[in-house]
């Protein structure tokens, strides 16, 4: 008789790629998606290729099963309580979220069931979000006595102080409305059309210049950190740089001449 072969575990990342959008979704459904150590850096490993690939316009980041994201994964966090275990678990989560934001290309969140903590993290780093009627949304590390420090700073970047504060220091979850309120996503639709207005919006995304989509991403992030005066001489620099790229020529004589622009992506 031979011995069955081991099952080998599913990996944690899956991504699919179609019409210049890719497709990267959490795969640990009964784990709720939670932030292990091999998911962050698989994640953040295939964030950094697709910045390579020329054939992807728009990323889109989702979750399998019920949830989106339930944060890190506290089981793993425990069974190492060392301080160099803590230090590499948070290192490498702000270098996850570092490397959607230094993506040269959109990210929008496609996001279902429940967001906390890093989870929620995510959602707000993204630079997009599209929720469904029934996500709903946390940063509750307050409740079992770890205050959501690392989460806190996208959140605060994404939302109006108070919010964040509500947030961060009563660890409720909110609804799928109230985070649209707030600005944590832009979109909230039924739950069966997630897929669909996801779909739309990156189609529209991805439809656009990938050379102006990647220096107006890197120019928005950068400007909102500058005070004024130097957030306008910035962007004065990026615009005239704009302006002297390909792109920039065809898509006005494209606009003058009514047709559609052919983007050479320069």
């Amino acid at each position: 008789m031979t011995a069955a072969a081991p099952e080998t575990a599913p990996p944690p990342l899956l991504r699919e790629d179609r019409d210049g959008i890719a497709r990267l979704t959490l795969n640990r459904p009964a784990a709720r998606n939670a932030l292990s150590m091999a998911l962050m850096e698989r994640l953040t490993s295939e964030l950094e290729a697709l910045g390579r690939d020329d054939s992807v316009k728009v990323v889109v980041i989702g979750g399998a099963g019920p949830a989106f994201c339930a944060g890190h994964d506290l089981r793993e966090m425990r069974a190492d309580p060392s301080r160099a275990a803590y230090e590499a678990t948070f290192a490498a989560c702000s270098r996850l979220m570092l490397a959607v934001t230094r993506l040269p290309k959109p990210v929008i969140a496609r996001v279902q069931g429940i967001a906390t903590a890093a989870g929620c993290q995510l959602v707000a780093t993204c630079d997009l979000a599209v929720a469904a009627a029934d996500a709903r949304f946390a940063t509750p590390g307050v409740n079992i006595g770890l205050f959501c420090s690392t989460p806190m700073v996208a959140l605060t970047r994404a939302v109006g102080r108070k919010a964040a504060m509500e947030m961060l220091l009563t660890g409720d979850l909110v609804d799928a409305g109230a985070a649209l309120r707030f600005g944590l996503v832009n979109r909230v639709v039924a739950p069966a059309a997630l897929d669909d207005e996801v779909g739309r919006l990156a189609a529209q995304i991805a439809a656009k210049s990938p050379y102006v989509l990647a220096i107006g991403k890197e120019a928005f992030y950068r400007q909102a950190e500058l005070p004024l005066d130097a957030a306008y001489r910035y962007t004065s620099e990026v615009m005239t740089r704009n302006m002297l790229a390909e792109d920039a020529a065809e898509g006005i004589d494209a606009f003058l001449g009514k047709r559609q622009p052919v983007w050479r992506g320069c």
